[in-house]
């Protein structure tokens, strides 16, 4: 049996998306920039895209923005409040410990330009209390930067309550919803988000493209300079294709939403259900307040490398965490966030549910992963020292 179990990396093409694409690519080949008849065709679909796309997270068509995906999102964002915020004197940041590596690292470089940022704590259960949120704002603060869900434990961000407090202190407000978007019902103008972040992989669309909201009270600064495409904030001819698949993709995950996130998540408990019963293992991340397909846990005494490679063997495609992160030999940043010491973050697995999964295939995760883990536990010493009790159990 062969199980993909990994889609908070990335899904699987939708068909609609793919047909979309397919006759873009065949019929609308125009350069949208062009004057001419088949250049203003492409134009038209290329803002039927945008319309498209502005409705579902109920935003106005002139606030989107297309880009190559959440990362250059994410970066075009931060560093668009960073820049209005030295102008106006202002020169801190608020985010969280756990964000995504693309704006933990586009804050690294703001720091070393004299900026300062707090990280939020996420707390055993992976959530911001927004009272401390509170309480970090500064006159000096520019920017509050937020996941909407995090990638790799799942846990869904009281988003609407940091909208209400960035706007009442005049505080821009960005959220990489890169994992929400397409999964959960997003509304930018009821939870006063001032940008968000997303990627069309994400939501069963094209690798390579994503999109920028932005209010338009926000002047996004360029990282592309060139030409006037995307009204002088995103030079380059725009991927017509990608953009016009990933408006299929979306349209077609917020019509289903509903009913495949209660589908999602009853498949989600059962899944967690049955590995709580793995001795010494532990969910990372709020039980409730978490995407519907994400079950994240850790399981004392064993690496999570070889876990991984031998339910790969075993037909379950799976991670330890973020794929962008894959090659690194430290621990999740995560996990350490939330609590988890490095002995046991290291023994991690995320497996998220999407479209095609099933209960018949969960329940054979389920017996997989205990089948691994015995195994692997059963001729590791670590796992016979904590046995023996010469080194206490942690889980």
């Amino acid at each position: 049996m062969d199980i993909y179990a990994d889609h908070a990396a990335t899904t699987a093409m939708s068909p609609a998306a793919i047909k979309a694409m397919t006759r873009c690519m065949q019929e609308e080949y125009g350069n949208p920039s062009s004057l001419y008849r088949i250049g203003q065709r492409a134009k038209e679909t290329l803002e039927k895209a945008r319309e498209e796309i502005a409705a579902v997270i109920h935003a106005d068509p002139g606030e989107i923005f297309f880009t190559s995906g959440g990362s250059e999102s994410d970066n075009q964002a931060i560093r668009t409040a960073a820049m209005a915020g030295k102008r106006k004197g202002k020169n801190h940041i608020i985010s969280s410990a756990f964000e995504h590596h693309a704006v933990l690292h586009t804050l690294d470089r703001l720091k070393a330009e004299g900026f300062e940022v707090t990280l939020l704590d996420v707390h055993e259960n992976g959530i911001v209390h927004p009272e401390e949120l509170e309480a970090a704002i500064r006159p000096e603060t520019c920017l509050v930067t937020i996941m909407y869900a995090n990638n790799e434990i799942g846990t869904i961000q009281p988003v609407s309550e940091i909208g209400k407090i960035c706007r009442e202190h005049g505080v821009v407000f960005h959220t990489d919803a890169v994992q929400a978007v397409g999964a959960l019902a997003i509304d930018v103008q009821a939870e006063n988000i001032d940008m968000l972040s997303a990627s069309a992989h994400k939501f069963h669309g094209p690798k390579g493209v994503g999109f920028l909201y932005a209010r338009r009270s926000i002047q996004l600064v360029p990282l592309i300079s060139g030409g006037a495409q995307e009204k002088g904030k995103r030079a380059g001819t725009e991927n017509l294709p990608g953009i016009v698949g990933m408006a299929a993709a979306l349209k077609e995950s917020a019509a289903e939403r509903k009913t495949e996130a209660a589908r999602l998540a009853e498949l989600r408990d059962l899944l967690i259900s049955g590995l709580n019963e793995i001795p010494h293992s532990a969910l990372n991340g709020d039980a409730e307040r978490r995407l519907p397909g994400n079950v994240n846990f850790c399981f004392e005494g064993i690496e999570g490398e070889s876990l991984l490679l031998l339910l790969d063997e075993k037909g379950i495609s799976a991670s330890s965490g973020s794929a962008c992160t894959s090659g690194s030999l430290d621990p999740s940043h995560v996990l350490l966030a939330i609590g988890r010491v490095h002995d046991v973050a290291h023994g991690s697995l995320r497996l998220t549910l999407g479209r095609e999964n099933t209960r018949e295939h969960v329940e054979y995760m389920i017996s997989a992963v205990k089948d691994v883990v015995a195994y692997l536990r059963s001729f590791s010493p670590v796992w016979r020292d904590l046995e023996s009790g010469k080194t206490p159990h942690l889980l």
